[in-house]
């Protein structure tokens, strides 16, 4: 098993903490997280991969321990968050990289993927959407919000930041609960409970229109750039649903689509499997 460093590097304005394994030379692969969670996410898959590639995985601008400016500092919109990766891969030198996308991680990465076609060496996408057809129901109150971004619906989504919720979302379709372990979850909640992390989320939700706003370009990337593309989706995810995995073989007509049998945060129960799948997809 590799050694895990924790790192903190300035960008621009911002400090942002990573985790890094890995061998320099070997292929670089970028691993982005998703809401509510950060690179500790990451903790069980970074060892099972870390023989094959050099990794690197961020916490987001505003997630985890990377820095959390106000929001009168900082515009929270996931076009500052992927600028901020994408300066983040700059400096500290990860030219051609492969990316694994989680949930926010996706629209994150498939900015990036679209800004700098030439850098990406493939992507993997663990219930990373981009298209309409993965969205279920569960979005309907933040479709709402978009709809008409009242005070009212602002406060209906503050439910979505309750720690049940988060504890829902982590073992929501998992076949055995005691799998999932509750220090990812205490840690999330952590996160979420810090001073002005509500509104912060709340203005996330609401620009995540913006991320329905780009499917057709991310698909118009896919079908031109036809990227190495492998799709590991947990199936009972309830608010990604399986055919928006099967979407991305619309335009990527050779991608890989594997489904796993456990809910949205895969990775808490089939790391295993996933990091196989991983390695098998890029031995080929």
């Amino acid at each position: 098993m590799s050694t895990i460093r924790y790192r903190q590097v300035l960008v621009d304005d911002f400090n942002i903490f990573y985790r890094e394994a890995g061998t320099p030379g070997k292929p670089k692969l970028l691993l982005l997280h998703g809401f509510p969670t950060s690179s500790h996410m990451f903790r069980d898959l970074i060892p099972l991969l870390s023989e094959n590639f050099h990794i690197v995985a961020p916490d987001l601008p505003g997630f985890g321990r990377s820095d959390m400016p106000s929001r009168d500092k900082f515009t929270y919109s996931f076009d500052n968050i992927a600028n901020v990766i994408d300066r983040f891969t700059e400096v500290i030198g990860f030219d051609h990289f492969a990316i694994y996308v989680f949930d926010y991680g996706a629209p994150t990465g498939f900015r990036i993927a679209v800004k700098h076609p030439e850098r990406i060496t493939g992507i993997i996408s663990q219930n990373g959407n981009a298209y309409e057809d993965g969205l279920s129901d569960g979005w309907s109150p933040m479709r709402a919000y978009w709809e008409n971004p009242s005070d009212a619906n602002r406060e209906a989504l503050r439910a979505f930041l309750a720690p049940g919720t988060t504890r829902w979302q982590y073992i929501h379709g998992v076949a055995e609960e005691s799998l999932v372990s509750p220090d990812g979850i205490a840690l999330d909640n952590y996160y979420l409970a810090r001073e002005g992390m509500d509104d912060i989320q709340l203005d996330l939700f609401l620009d995540y229109q913006s991320n329905l706003a780009l499917y057709p370009t991310f698909q118009a990337y896919f079908r031109k750039h036809h990227p190495r593309f492998l799709a590991v989706w947990g199936k009972n995810d309830p608010f990604f649903l399986p055919p928006g995995a099967e979407a991305f073989k619309r335009d990527i007509p050779d991608a890989q689509i594997r489904f796993v049998d456990t809910g949205h945060f895969a990775l808490e129960t089939h790391a295993s499997e996933i990091a196989d799948a991983i390695r098998t997809f890029f031995a080929d």
